[in-house]
């Protein structure tokens, strides 16, 4: 097999990439050591050497994965012209543009979570969730904790139902021409007047 040289850093990152476009393209299953570095035209070795064994290496493809939903968040965050629930709509992109590694992002099971750089990705990414609801403490309360869990539960919930085909059976009761787009924004419009609570009783 014919093998491209790499900066030692650079091959890190050639690595990642092949991983991806397996993951993207042939699904979890067929994405191992070995099919990483073919994809990446390297030698077999070089995955282990950066990466230990395959759960490294899905970890550290969930970890870029938290890290470019992280920035997306952070770039609504700092955008002047951004809206109410602009973070949730970004969040649901990212898991439409990115649905294999946003599902791997997770998947416990398959990732080391005690990981140092799983850690930081995930407390990173928690906060920048936090700054979305408009929650800038490292140790916020409990309300303040309910807030953010309301927020994100609605974001990942619908970008779950939607990756998993669940959508299509809303789709198929909504009026004609109806698009995801527009039953995310319904949701959305029902969240913000407040109508996302459970029925009084009989």
């Amino acid at each position: 097999m014919k093998t491209t040289p790499y900066h030692h850093g650079a091959l890190r990152e050639a690595l990642l990439s092949a991983a991806e476009t397996i993951l993207r393209r042939d699904g979890l299953q067929a994405l191992t050591l070995r099919a990483t570095a073919r994809e990446a035209g390297v030698s077999h070795a070089a995955p282990a050497y950066h990466f230990g064994d395959l759960t490294g290496l899905l970890t550290e493809l969930a970890v870029s994965g938290m890290q470019r939903l992280t920035a997306e968040m952070r770039d609504i965050k700092a955008s002047p012209d951004r809206r109410v629930w602009d973070a949730a709509r970004a969040y649901v992109r990212f898991a439409r543009a990115n649905p294999a590694i946003f599902q791997l992002m997770f998947q416990s099971d398959r990732l080391d979570v005690t990981r140092p750089s799983f850690e930081e990705a995930r407390r990173g990414a928690f906060l920048q969730l936090a700054r979305t609801r408009g929650i800038d403490s490292p140790h916020p309360s409990l309300d303040d904790l309910g807030h953010i869990t309301g927020g994100w539960s609605l974001a990942h919930g619908f970008a779950m139902l939607l990756l998993n085909g669940r959508v299509s059976i809303l789709l198929a009761a909504a009026p004609p021409g109806t698009t995801v787009d527009d039953l995310f924004e319904a949701m959305l419009a029902s969240a913000e007047k407040g109508l996302l609570h459970p029925p009084e009783p009989a």
